[in-house]
């Protein structure tokens, strides 16, 4: 016997801008613009169509997609979590739905100055959230991507262990690169999404900026510990971190020393530093990360 396991269908990767104007049609007045990238996906009583090919009970992903568009339209974005939270409420009303998966990357702008409607996208990271929906239930994991760092002192790397194989030099004052992939459970969800965001954004600079780092170990576990201790709603904090490894150049051969100031950026192969901080007696939730990258 082969029997039909866990399934899910949707519509990946719906472009969406909102656009927030200061009164219906308005052109004049400062805009403001809101711009996702949200997949939904839909669990329940699906299975007749993948064993009979009997579409009675799938919700088309076009439609889908529509809804995604028509609650922009009716609820307006606010928070990607909040919007995603309204997807999910919209569609576990609808019959033979027991779950859903509704997924959001949101892309920075900043207002240009000189003009109320014109923008220029603001940074390379990325913000992102997964709620999943089962029953009743909605299960928030919000995060972070592409929030690329530098510091050019103040972080070292000593006292590994040396065999045959080992060429790495020890060093006590080094570059430290990376990019911080982040994603944080809520148990509790906070007082405002965007808010909380930005929070955690500035804890997650601040931390590594001013923590003097013994190992890259060390900087993501106070980067997760600082964040985690500043919101209590937070249940669990997983951090992924490339070490983006910067080589001081040998200038010997052309007479020339190098007191710390020419490298090489080496793109791959890169050390790869990940870590989930858990909250004590918070139980764990694995439906909530079902549908995130895994890592840790």
């Amino acid at each position: 016997m082969i029997t039909l396991g866990t399934n899910q269908h949707g519509k990946a990767e719906v472009r969406l801008v909102h656009v927030t104007r200061p009164a219906t049609g308005a052109a004049e007045g400062a805009h403001a613009i809101e711009d996702l990238n949200v997949s939904s996906q839909l669990r329940g009583d699906f299975a007749s169509a993948f064993t009979e090919g009997d579409n009675a009970h799938v919700h088309a992903t076009d439609t889908q997609k529509n809804v995604v568009y028509a609650k922009a339209r009716e609820l307006g974005v606010g928070s990607p979590e909040a919007f995603l939270i309204a997807l999910a409420d919209y569609w576990a009303e609808q019959p033979w739905v027991e779950g859903s998966v509704m997924k959001a990357e949101q892309y920075a702008w900043d207002r240009i100055p000189t003009n109320d409607h014109s923008f220029v996208r603001s940074g390379q990271s990325v913000r992102t959230a997964v709620v999943n929906s089962v029953g009743t239930e909605r299960l928030v994991v919000s995060g972070i991507t592409g929030l690329v760092v530098l510091k050019s002192t103040g972080s070292e790397f000593t006292g590994f262990p040396r065999d045959r194989y080992t060429t790495l030099a020890e060093t006590t004052d080094r570059i430290l690169a990376t990019s911080i992939t982040a994603w944080w459970r809520w148990s509790e969800p906070p007082a405002d999404w965007n808010d909380a965001y930005a929070q955690i954004g500035e804890i997650l600079l601040s931390t590594f900026a001013d923590v003097h780092s013994l190992a890259l170990q060390q900087t993501i576990h106070a980067m997760g510990r600082a964040v985690m201790e500043k919101f209590d709603g937070i249940a669990e904090f997983k951090i992924s971190c490339p070490n983006k490894h910067h080589f001081l150049v040998d200038l010997d051969p052309f007479g020339l020393d190098n007191p710390g100031q020419v490298f090489h950026a080496a793109d791959r192969p890169y050390g790869l530093i990940e870590a989930t901080l858990c909250r004590d007696g918070a139980p764990a939730e694995p439906r909530a990360w079902a549908s995130v990258p895994a890592f840790a």
